[in-house]
């Protein structure tokens, strides 16, 4: 049973990796859809191994774009963690529809706003609504993917 979480977390953490790569520009910056692989992971593993699905995507993410914040990624990948870790607990007890509210809110406006001390009102002022377009632009996409990768999942246990 380890044995395949840790292979389906590290599927998933790929699949965020992958999803680095895709991007979206968005104002001033871009929008990567590391996020969608994670999210629906949470139908598959606990919510630890979600979240470190997420926080290597954050990271890759991150990697690729040549680590702009520096070391306060670190603080983000933290965030993701926490995010997806309430994410997949929320979906686990049935939450469906507060999981995605919680999910957008959360990753918007509560991880952008450290940020509004760390660095500046400006900062926080000009990221958050890039933030939130990825945002919503992420959860939308696992929305849709969500429920067909579960059903194919239980078709493929049922003939397997």
């Amino acid at each position: 049973m380890k044995l395949r979480l840790l292979t389906l977390a590290a599927m998933f953490a790929a699949l965020c990796t992958i999803g680095a790569f895709v991007k979206i520009p968005v104002g001033i910056g871009s929008a990567a859809l590391d996020t969608v692989p994670a999210l629906v992971s949470a139908a598959f593993l606990p919510p630890v191994y979600a979240g470190a699905a997420s926080m290597i995507g954050h990271l890759s993410s991150s990697l690729y774009a040549g680590f702009p914040l520096g070391p306060l990624h670190v603080l983000i990948a933290g965030e993701m963690f926490l995010i997806l870790f309430v994410f997949t607990k929320l979906h686990k007890a049935g939450l469906h529809v507060w999981k995605w509210i919680f999910f957008i809110f959360a990753n918007s406006v509560l991880a952008t706003l450290p940020f509004y001390w760390i660095i500046s009102k400006a900062f926080f002022v000009t990221v958050l609504p890039e933030i939130t377009i990825a945002t919503i632009l992420n959860a939308g996409i696992a929305m849709i993917v969500f429920p067909v990768v579960v059903r194919v999942m239980d078709r493929v246990k049922t003939h397997a």
